[in-house]
């Protein structure tokens, strides 16, 4: 199998990697019938693709296999901000990422790289796509993901900010469940909202809300009709967590973190 290397997906300070691991914790309580999860948010600088990254790491570390899945074809960060590297002989030009897939010129193991931190791999982007939304229609990405199921605990897909661009509801179409990244007293409640109408469009499951970079003050301020008030068992000092479970299997987690997108 290919090989990465992450040279900078590190343990967080202590505050935001409690969060982050109570929100591993919940992950697992909602159920084997999310296999395939889209991490998205309503608008850029959310902090989404650190919520993804840290969550794929954590839930490697404790022993899940995950692959995480950058579908982020217009802007991808991942490769770029972790340092995520080939080996030292191989050329990224020349290397087959999830858009060689998708267009046909790669077969699904040609695009599942292992990497260094144990029980995580990923299909990572080498190429960036200036409007790559017909790919995700095509049958081959759900085929991808299916196949990708078969073999992992969890398959976590990283997509484009749901305002945006049409990307991630045509991804979150082809996944079980849905984590929606909220960034505290920035995003508009009517824009978080209209992202969980989409959603519902979608056939994507809500699994839960992340409530990211806010201050325990904040909290109040996140109420959305049924799914209620975000800041519901408690915070830690000025990262803000909160944790949720119903018996549907909903889970809510917040922590701010110095990172974005």
């Amino acid at each position: 199998m290919n090989q990465l290397l992450i040279k900078q997906l590190k343990a967080l300070p202590y505050e935001p990697e409690e969060a982050m691991n109570r929100l591993r914790v919940n992950f697992g309580f909602c159920g084997d019938r999310f296999r395939k999860i889209v991490v998205t948010s309503s608008m850029p600088d959310e902090g989404k693709s650190a919520v993804t990254a840290n969550l794929w790491r954590m839930l490697a570390e404790a022993g899940k296999r995950v692959v995480l899945v950058d579908a982020d074809l217009r802007k991808s960060i991942l490769r770029s901000r972790y340092h995520i590297t080939l080996p030292d002989d191989a050329r990224a030009s020349e290397t087959p990422g999830l858009a060689y897939y998708l267009s046909g010129q790669a077969s699904r193991e040609d695009v599942l790289y292992a990497t260094n931190i144990r029980n995580a791999y990923i299909v990572p982007v080498f190429h960036t796509i200036a409007n790559p939304a017909i790919l995700f229609q095509s049958p081959r990405f759900g085929e991808l993901l299916d196949w990708l199921a078969e073999s992992f605990d969890y398959v976590l897909v990283d997509t484009p900010p749901l305002s945006s661009v049409a990307d991630a509801d045509l991804i979150a179409n082809r996944c079980d469940g849905a984590l929606l990244v909220v960034r505290g007293s920035f995003t508009p409640r009517a824009l978080v909202a209209d992202s969980l109408k989409q959603l519902e469009r979608a056939s994507c499951e809500l699994m839960g809300v992340v409530l990211n970079r806010v201050t325990p003050e904040a909290t109040s301020y996140y109420r959305y009709g049924k799914y209620g008030k975000y800041g519901k068992y408690g915070k830690y000092s000025n990262y803000g967590y909160s944790s949720s479970g119903s018996e549907s299997g909903n889970a809510t987690s917040g922590s701010k973190s110095s990172e974005k997108q």
